[in-house]
C-alpha cells in the first residue's frame, strides 16, 4: 500500500462516538462504522476519528480491516453485529432507501489520552478545513498524530 495512503481521517457523529467508546469498554474487538453508498477508506492502515461539532476534536485511532461494500440486506445480516445501530429497523432509517452500504470494518479502537483539538489538527495538517468526507494521511503524519494522542 502507498504511504500516502497509511491513514483515513473519518468524521463521525458524537452519539455514534459514544456508542463506539461504550462498545470497547464492554470489550468488542471488532466494530463496523456504517456509511451509506461505497465511501471510503477502500484500502488503509489506520483509521482515525474526528469527532465533529459540539465536539471538534480527533479522539480515537483504530486498525483497519476492510470495507465491505455492497448490499445494504446482505452486508446487515455478515456485519450489523458490529454496527452502533442497534436493530435492523434504525439500521433501515438510518439507509433511508438507500440500497448500496460500506461497513468499515475495524479493530482495537484506541481511545486518545489526549485528544487532538481542531485548530491544533488544522496546523498539524496544514488545512484550513477538514474534508467532510474524511481524507487519507501519509505514514508520518499518521504516526505523528498517534504521538500526540498518547
Amino acid at each position: 500500500m502507498a504511504n500516502e495512503k497509511h491513514g483515513f481521517v473519518m468524521m463521525i457523529r458524537n452519539e455514534w462516538w459514544s456508542e463506539f467508546q461504550r462498545h470497547n469498554r464492554e470489550g468488542k474487538q471488532v466494530q463496523s462504522y456504517v456509511n451509506v453508498g461505497e465511501a471510503p477508506p477502500k484500502n488503509t492502515s489506520k483509521l482515525f476519528f474526528y469527532v465533529v461539532k459540539p465536539i471538534g476534536e480527533l479522539a480515537a485511532h483504530a486498525e483497519f480491516i476492510e470495507r465491505k461494500a455492497g448490499d445494504a440486506e446482505e452486508v446487515w445480516k455478515e456485519h450489523g453485529h458490529e454496527s452502533v445501530l442497534s436493530s435492523l429497523e434504525q439500521y433501515r432509517d438510518f439507509l433511508k432507501n438507500k440500497r448500496k452500504v460500506s461497513f468499515i470494518r475495524f479493530k482495537n479502537l484506541r481511545e486518545a489520552n489526549k485528544p487532538i483539538p481542531l485548530n491544533n489538527l488544522l496546523m498539524l495538517l496544514g488545512l484550513k478545513r477538514l474534508s467532510r468526507r474524511g481524507f487519507y494521511v501519509d505514514k508520518k503524519t499518521a504516526d505523528r498524530m498517534v504521538a500526540l494522542m498518547k
